[in-house]
This record gives C-alpha cells, structure tokens and sequence, in this order.
C-alpha cells in the first residue's frame, strides 16, 4: 500500500504514453508542422541544430556573466527550436518517453509561478522575470530530449569539461599571480583580508564555486567511463585542474556544496559496486573512505591556516560579517513570507529588489536576494511554490534512483554519468542552502543541464506493475 502511495506521489507509474495518446492538446499541438518537417532537409538534423544551439550556451555562459541580455537571446533561441521541434514532431504515443514526470512537476511549477505573478504587489517587475524564468525552465525540455541520445550526451558533457577547464586555469592563474577584489568578498578586519579569492571570469568567487562543482563530480565520473588511457589522464587533469580552483575560491557554500557532492558519490558509487567487492571491501570500503576524507580535511585546516579560519567562519555565527549580513537579510525575508505566504512576491529579484527596502532590518543590509535558494522560492512563489519545488526535487531524485536501478540490472556504464548528475545536484542544492547563486545563469544552465541527464534516462515503468 505504501509503496503505491509513493508511487502515485512521484508520478512514477503515471501512463504518459496512454494520457498522451488521448490527450487533445497534445494531437492538436504536436505534429501540427511534421509534414513541412519531413520536407525541410534542414530540420532532418533537428537534434544535432539543437544540439549546436545548446553548444553556445554552455560555451559562452561562464565567459558573459555580465551580459545577461546575450544569454537570454541565446535562451529565446533555444527554446524556439524547441517548440518548432515539437510542433513538427510526428503525432503519436510512441513519442511519450520524452516527456517525464519531472516535465509535469516542472510545468506545475512555472504555473505557481504565473498565478504569483498575476497576483505580485509590484506586477511589472514580476512579469519580466517570468520571462526570464520561463526561458530558464524551458531549457530543461530541449536539454532532456537532445540528450536521450547517447552521442549528443558525450558531447554536452565533454564541451562543459572542457570549458570549465578553461574557466579552471584562469582561476589558478589568478592565485599565483593575484586579481584585484572586485568587491568585499572577506571581511577587512579578519586575517584573511589579503587572501586572493580566485573568480576568473564570473568576476564572483562564489559564482565560480557554484558553476565548477558539477564539472568536478563528473570528471570523477569520466575517469571511470573514458576507457583510453589518454582520456583518463585528461579526466585526472580536469578534476585537479577544477577541484584546486574551487578550493581557491575560499567559497564555504561551494566547500559544502562539494562535501555533500562527493558523500553523495561515494554512497551511490558503493550502491553501484556492491555487490561485486570483496567481503573486506564491503565492509570497510565506507569507512575506509570516510576516513581518509576526514583526515584530509583535518590535516589542510592544520597546515592551512587561510583554510583553517574559513572552515571555523561558518560556526561563527554573527561574529563573521558575512554570516551577520545573512542573518540580517533572513529577518527581512521571513517577514516578507509572513505577509504573502501562500504566492509570494512573483518570480525574480527585480520583485525582490522593490518589496525587500520595506522589511530590511537596517539600512545598511541591503540585499539582491535572500541568501538561501528555499527561502528565496518561498517569498518569491509562496509556500505553496516552495511545497511544488520541494515536490519537483523529490520526483528528480526518485526519478533518478528508479533508472539507476534499472541501469544496474544491465551493469551499463552510461549509468556513472546518472550517479554524476544525482551528486551534481546534490551538491548544488547544498551549496545554495545558504547562497542564491544558482539563480545566476552560469549555475542555472548547468543546473539543467544535469536535471536533463538525469530524464534523459527515464524509461516508464511497466504497466502491468499497477494493482
């Protein structure tokens, strides 16, 4: 009994091919262009074109994180070729796999988003950060159809490796050779004042550590799915390469956010290789590992003292400025939830940036966010779109727990990049508890893009499994 509750609750035994195949909108929408499809030779390609267009974005993201109006054309672009895709896709349930409960969840929410909207107390600027949101949340479709094929999976994956490769170097370069702060990133009257913070092109060091942590996770993963002994030297590079960088920011949410990343993968990787470990192994490899984890860390808050203080910063509570301004910023927020509690404000910061100035403590905590991902979708869309967030997190990961299941039953080596893709957004989300910058494109785009590894997966359970 339990377990169909559970399954009705994350849609996972929902009939998306019988619902599609009877649904109106769907045979009045999908398929509408497919016979000017089957003539344009251009459109043959359709999903490598999308793929190109997906290229530009994870290519040109990191390099413009002050040009927002460049990534969201190259978002409007996206998600047209989506939709000219759709319409002009063959009208039938056989194309059902494409949609997952993650779609339905995701749509659900973009709805919250528009009611909050239409109801916002300052409705102009909550509109136009519903667009940005929808261009945002649409990529993740054009991401998990263009990424059911293998070959275009490798290469997503590979291009985002080897920019943030390229993003990585930079960085390390600004720690040997210093970068100007380009603003108060360490507070003036600790030690750590004149420690560089690394930022490379997202001139923020905690943007940076947000946008690397995916590429670490996975170039842990790549060493075991690249088979050449060239490529794997390179997956070895990418991860010292990535992993030192973002160490450099000095970013905790990101350092929290790559603890919570690797557990994640080191949980799933022992669920993976269980069952074929020696009986030594099976018992001690957790602890073994855990082990070496922790006498690492300890070892570099002992040699490091840059290191040492900023780990000991986030149990400071109010005597660390930048935990200070947090709590500060929180009082305003929870305020703000107090008086629109069920749609919030509407969507964006634009909305945030207006209604914030009325409930900030003092003056000078002035805020762009609220300085924590689940409390900003709170005052932004309501408990009740915090409660559909919360919903959609949970059907992502059952989602991606049911593949990863079915995947070891064949023991498919494609199912490491679905164990990456889970750790990835593991530690996304524990990088942003107490941080915003996933709302940033850089972080968001990827963010999608590992939503969309995780569907790209998505096989629909058997039928006959229903009572």
């Amino acid at each position: 009994m339990m377990n169909l509750v559970w399954q009705r609750f994350t849609l996972s035994d929902l009939p998306l091919k019988e619902y599609l195949g009877t649904s109106y909108l769907h045979r009045s929408l999908v398929g509408l262009l497919h016979s000017w499809r089957q003539t344009s030779l251009l459109m043959q390609w359709g999903d490598t074109i999308a793929a190109a267009l997906l290229s530009l974005v994870y290519a040109l993201a990191p390099f413009v994180p002050n040009n927002p109006t460049l990534v969201g054309l190259l978002l409007a672009a996206c998600v047209g070729f989506w939709l000219l895709l759709t319409l002009s896709d063959e009208a039938s349930p056989v194309n059902a796999p494409t949609v997952t409960p993650i779609h339905l969840l995701l749509l659900l929410y973009w709805a919250v988003a528009v009611v909050a909207t239409a109801l916002s107390p300052v409705k102009k600027a909550a509109f136009s950060d519903l667009v940005t949101l929808t261009l945002s949340l649409l990529l993740f479709p054009l991401c998990a159809r263009v990424m059911r094929s293998p070959r275009l999976r490798s290469w997503l994956i590979i291009l985002y490796l080897h920019i943030s490769l390229i993003v990585s170097v930079n960085g390390v370069r600004q720690w040997f050779f210093g970068a100007p702060p380009l603003a108060t990133w360490v507070d003036a009257e600790s030690s750590l004042s004149k420690t560089t913070r690394v930022y490379s092109y997202l001139n923020n060091p905690n943007l940076l550590a947000g946008y690397l942590l995916p590429a670490v996770v996975l170039s842990i993963v790549a060493i075991f799915v690249w088979q050449s002994r060239l490529k794997k030297a390179l997956a070895v590079t990418i991860l010292i390469v990535n992993g030192s960088c973002l160490i450099l920011t000095f970013s905790r949410g990101g350092w929290i956010g790559l603890v919570v990343a690797i557990l994640t993968l080191l949980g799933l990787l022992y669920y993976w290789w269980n069952e074929q470990m020696p009986l030594f192994w099976r018992k001690w490899f957790l602890w073994i590992f855990l082990g070496g984890l922790t006498g690492f860390l300890l070892l570099t808050m002992v040699i490091s003292e840059p290191f040492r203080e900023r780990i000991f910063s986030i149990f400071a509570d109010r005597n660390d400025s930048s935990n200070n301004f947090r709590r500060n910023v929180w009082a305003g927020v929870f305020k703000m939830i107090g008086d629109y509690p069920l749609l919030g404000i509407g969507p964006g910061h634009n909305a945030f940036n207006q209604i914030y100035p009325y409930y900030q403590v003092l003056p000078q905590y002035t805020a762009l966010s609220a300085y924590s991902i689940f409390l900003e979708v709170a005052v932004e869309t309501g408990l009740i779109g915090l409660a559909c967030f919360l919903w959609l997190l949970i059907v992502i990961f059952n989602t991606a727990l049911l593949q990863l299941r079915r995947l070891r039953q064949s023991r498919s080596t494609e199912a490491f990049w679905l164990i990456a893709a889970i750790a990835s957004v593991v530690g996304m989300l524990g990088d942003n508890f107490f941080d915003t910058v996933w709302f940033r494109p850089a972080v968001n785009t990827v963010w999608w893009l590992m939503v969309a590894l995780i569907a790209s997966y998505y096989t629909p359970l058997p039928q006959a499994q229903d009572p």
